[in-house]
């Protein structure tokens, strides 16, 4: 009798923290250092590139947790996209992605180049591997490098097809 109003009172015990649990909202989760690795981002951005001037808004939505960029290509251009990124506690790792009004989709996880955040992804196209990153370099209160690379050779050497300098909009 004893081992049943024991075993009674454990199961009520568990079920009293397990809907608890489900109740109550999730601990934010976006407040380490790695979290914070793409704050600099963040802000109303003049982008120049070969082709003109672009804008670029990124903010930090979902209670911190997302960085949400909305590109804006330059009067004339017909490239409008976005991205969220968001810092994956589960695996320590950065994942974008990113979509636009060319029906692409882009997925990357983190990466470092010479010191460098960037993002990176593979694909195939015609039976081959290829390799694309972006790379955010000289990053300053006010203005950064931001290069679109890709490696035909698995990464053994890269060549840098589209560079866009940041400058924050005033």
């Amino acid at each position: 009798m004893k081992t049943t109003t024991r075993l009674t009172a454990i199961v009520a015990a568990a079920l009293s923290v397990s809907t608890q649990a489900q109740t109550q909202p999730p601990a934010p989760g976006c407040t380490s250092e790695e979290s914070k690795r793409l704050d600099f981002w963040v802000g109303n951005w003049e982008a120049t590139h070969s082709g003109g001037k672009s804008s670029n808004r990124i903010t930090k939505v979902l209670g911190g947790c997302v960085v949400l960029e909305e590109f804006r290509g330059m009067p004339g251009t017909n490239l409008d996209g976005m991205s969220v990124s968001t810092f994956d506690p589960a695996t320590r790792r950065w994942r974008q992605t990113w979509v636009d009004n060319t029906g692409a989709y882009l997925d990357f996880n983190a990466a470092t180049v010479d010191g460098s955040m960037a993002f990176e992804r593979s694909l195939e196209k015609d039976g081959k591997r290829i390799r694309q990153r972006m790379v955010f370099r000289d990053v300053k209160a006010d203005s950064f490098q931001w290069d679109w690379q890709r490696s035909d050779d698995d990464g053994a050497s890269w060549k840098t097809t589209w560079q866009i300098a940041y400058k924050r909009a005033k």
